[in-house]
């Protein structure tokens, strides 16, 4: 398994790697003796990143500057997975929200969000299995989002595009499986990154017990990836809350979804 090959060999490509969970994906693999290619739009952060690593853990770190709702960036990295030196892990965790229901977006902020969070996913998940698959070894981590089991965000394209990623994850883990690769949707809850302050979501109403250290995700995830698990759902508190979701009525998740766009802030308009 990719996970426990020998430390010289291993090689990981993250996308949206300067912050948050890919940050945390970053320096706990590069710990780990993993070589990095990391991947973002911003070159500046990337380089300091990189620096940061590679002189933190020895590692050779490799960067690439791409914005993945782009069919020029989605090459790139595409071009990187099919390289002659191979890429062990995939994680494609690079991802936005829009602050505003979507009778008040427009179809191109829309559309760009389904480029980032699903075309993108589609596509490297794509150009990371044929290589893996042909040597029979390796891994995927697509990061979704405890929101794609109920649509209780503001917007209702992303709860559908991270719906999109788990079903996806699961239907094409099963298929890869059989090669000796494994495929898995990680699945977390209100994270503490720069996701929502880069979204404008003011999630100053939710109650602390319910945010989740990024550190703490990428151990949960790497630990269900090793036991081949399909789905990755870090702590117990989520755990339980997408079995309610999975079982309850319709009527009361969308009492769920509008008491969450209440407490998560009304300033989109």
């Amino acid at each position: 398994m990719t996970l426990d090959r020998a430390t010289a060999e291993r090689r990981a490509l993250i996308t949206g790697a300067t912050a948050g969970i890919g940050a945390a994906f970053a320096r706990r693999l590069a710990a780990d003796g993993w070589h990095l290619v990391l991947v973002a739009r911003d070159a500046g952060r990337l380089g300091e990143m990189a620096a940061e690593l590679g002189s933190r853990h020895g590692r050779a770190v490799e960067t690439l500057s791409a914005d993945l709702s782009t069919d020029d960036g989605c090459a790139t990295v595409e071009q990187r997975l099919t390289s002659d030196s191979p890429v062990h892990l995939l994680v494609n965790n690079a991802g936005i929200s829009l602050n505003k229901p979507f009778l008040r977006s427009t179809a191109e902020d829309e559309a760009r969000l389904l480029r980032l969070n699903v075309h993108a996913v589609m596509r490297l998940t794509l150009a990371a299995l044929r290589p893996m698959t042909a040597r029979g070894d390796g891994a995927v981590i697509n990061v979704s989002s405890v929101a794609g089991f109920g649509a209780v965000m503001p917007g209702s394209t992303y709860s559908a595009s991270k719906a999109w990623v788990t079903n996806f994850s699961e239907s094409v883990g099963q298929s890869a499986r059989p090669f000796g690769v494994r495929v898995m949707a990680l699945c977390p809850g209100y994270t503490r990154t720069e996701f929502h302050e880069r979204a404008g979501i003011n999630m100053s109403k939710t109650p602390e017990w319910l945010w989740l250290r990024a550190e703490d995700v990428v151990d949960d995830a790497l630990r269900d990836l090793r036991k081949g698990k399909l789905v990755s759902i870090p702590a117990w508190k989520y755990k339980l809350a997408v079995a309610g979701l999975r079982h309850a009525p319709i009527r009361l998740l969308q009492a769920v979804a509008r008491d969450t766009r209440s407490r998560i802030g009304r300033d989109e308009h």
